[in-house]
């Protein structure tokens, strides 16, 4: 799964660097952030969260009580019920498309409202096309077939990307426009080649609408609070968007930038061991409590220290050498050392959110394992609202109040982004210990990780500064807060970054080998015996 993710990641930072080449932190860039914020709603809601939520659990007890020809035929009837719903939501996004563009990106006026209204228009179709994929994801994670469902947006990136392509040298409004319809056409080959897989390991189905069975009932009883618990989440991501666009256009582009990369870490070490362990935790349910309390607890453990082990360092990376990671993924083109410098300002934010983030993904997919996805809804409610409290003044008022330039007022809806994720994983992290008993602790994995990551951050940083000091900084970042103040060296931009970043991920190697944390161990050892 991680290697399906990382994959279909690489590629989509390929598709991203070509976005920032060739309309940087333009209007166009922000209005293309805005579209296709816009309909993901519809991918977020229907889609791999909420249908790994209720319809895994379900499909994969049947399957782990051998009662596979009810497990087809739910699946055909889900199937039936999510492309009838879907349906009708692609409808009323297009034809509600000017309202959706006011409230998700009220800010936006004139040129870049109009513009955003026809890219929805034509992004929608496709994103429901997306929808019908998570179910295939749902069909063949259930089977323990991970690679080509988390490898399949490769072809909706290349999709996008050769779009980008066929289109370089026409004006940005063009360019845009392709990029839209390279969307729907990748959509629709996500789709399309994962289906021959499905459609094997089904033995056939037949995709009526149909709520007879119970088994679908169960579905549609998980389902509901899943897609109540995702449209919470969605509500976050349009204040976040929202805020943005009041700020600038060029704050909506940044921060789109920012959360593809944040979102790097989160599905390599969140997402994909979180979706691996799913349906093994769902049939750990279908045990004896004691047997199930056991199973249960010690897949959270496991999931946990693995998590920590990726995650932290790069937590520590976006906090101390943020802009070191935007010019090597970015920086071409329109997008220069100060849209790497602002673009880092928001990673920091994102590096406060990253290990609760991940940790909160394991602790969710043990309540669907657990057929609760109510409580997982309760807690990204108080999350969210904690959210939208605190944001607008967060954003908008307390820059002012700390002497800082408006434009910083994007930082910190990721700052809030990170201290609310930080609260909704506490709560879930209690209620799983009430329903299981004690959970295992990853106290003596941080303790190590940690001082590891925290080492290698600084000692990257102050070979940073010193090579700044030797060669002199880049004066474009000057334009940006902070000026001077561990400013990048004026050296070639993706192989200083690459290097130094190279030199940060071999020192955290190293400390973890030193402190003799199981995993960097286990993967020495790895080593070792295939070079023997």
């Amino acid at each position: 799964m991680a290697a399906g993710i990382l994959l279909s990641r690489l590629v989509g930072l390929v598709r991203q660097k070509l976005f920032a080449h060739f309309l940087g932190n333009g209007l166009e860039a922000a209005a293309f952030a805005a579209a296709t914020r816009i309909p993901n709603v519809l991918q977020n809601l229907l889609g791999e969260g909420v249908l790994s939520a209720s319809f895994i659990p379900v499909y994969a007890g049947l399957r782990a009580k051998k009662e596979d020809e009810e497990a087809r035929k739910v699946a055909g009837a889900v199937f039936g019920l999510l492309s009838l719903l879907v349906g009708v939501m692609v409808g009323l996004g297009v034809l509600a498309a000017p309202l959706l563009v006011d409230v998700i990106a009220p800010g936006y006026e004139g040129a870049s409202r109009e513009l955003t209204i026809r890219l929805v228009r034509l992004i929608f179709p496709g994103t429901g096309v997306l929808v019908l994929s998570a179910w295939c994801l749902g069909i063949l994670n259930s089977h323990k077939k991970f690679f080509l469902s988390y490898a399949a947006p490769v072809v909706w990136n290349g999709c996008i990307i050769a779009a980008l392509i066929l289109a370089r040298g026409e004006t940005q409004d063009v360019l845009v426009t392709w990029a839209a319809w390279g969307t729907v056409a990748g959509s629709v080959a996500q789709f399309v080649v994962q289906l021959p897989n499905v459609l094997g390991l089904l033995g056939g189905f037949s995709p009526k609408p149909s709520l007879s069975r119970p088994s679908v009932r169960q579905v549609v009883s998980g389902f509901l609070p899943a897609v109540m618990a995702r449209g919470v989440v969605q509500v976050s991501s349009w204040v976040d968007m929202a805020y943005a666009s009041m700020i600038s256009e060029r704050a909506v582009s940044a921060l789109t930038y920012a959360q593809t990369i944040a979102l790097l870490p989160v599905s390599l070490f969140g997402m994909a061991i979180s979706a691996a362990e799913l349906p093994e935790m769902s049939a750990d349910a279908m045990k004896s409590k004691e047997e199930r309390t056991k199973a249960i607890a010690e897949r959270l453990g496991a999931g946990l220290e693995r998590m920590a082990f990726f995650v932290v360092p790069s937590a520590v990376a976006f906090l101390l050498l943020g802009d070191l990671i935007a010019a090597a993924l970015l920086e071409s083109g329109k997008f220069t050392a100060a849209d790497s410098r602002f673009t880092w300002y928001l990673l920091i934010g994102s590096g406060v959110a990253l290990s609760a983030q991940t940790s909160g993904r394991l602790y969710s997919s043990a309540f669907y394992a657990l057929k609760d996805t109510r409580r997982p809804l309760k807690f990204a409610a108080i999350r969210v609202s904690l959210g939208i409290a605190l944001g607008y003044y967060a954003v908008r008022i307390l820059p002012g109040q700390l002497g800082l330039p408006e434009h910083l007022g994007a930082v910190f809806i990721t700052i809030t982004t990170g201290v609310t994720a930080w609260l909704e994983m506490s709560l879930l992290r209690r209620a799983l210990r009430r329903e299981l008993g004690e959970l295992p602790s990853t106290g003596r994995q941080l303790a190590k990780v940690w001082p590891a990551a925290i080492g290698a951050g600084l000692v990257a940083l102050g070979v940073k500064v010193w090579l700044g000091a030797k060669f002199g900084v880049v004066a474009a970042t000057s334009t940006e807060w902070g000026g001077a103040l561990l400013a990048p060296p004026e050296l070639p931009r993706i192989p200083m970054s690459l290097g130094l970043l190279g030199l940060y991920c071999a020192l955290y190697g190293i400390g973890c080998i030193v402190l003799k944390v199981p995993q960097a161990s286990a993967i020495v050892r790895r080593v070792v015996r295939r070079k023997g």
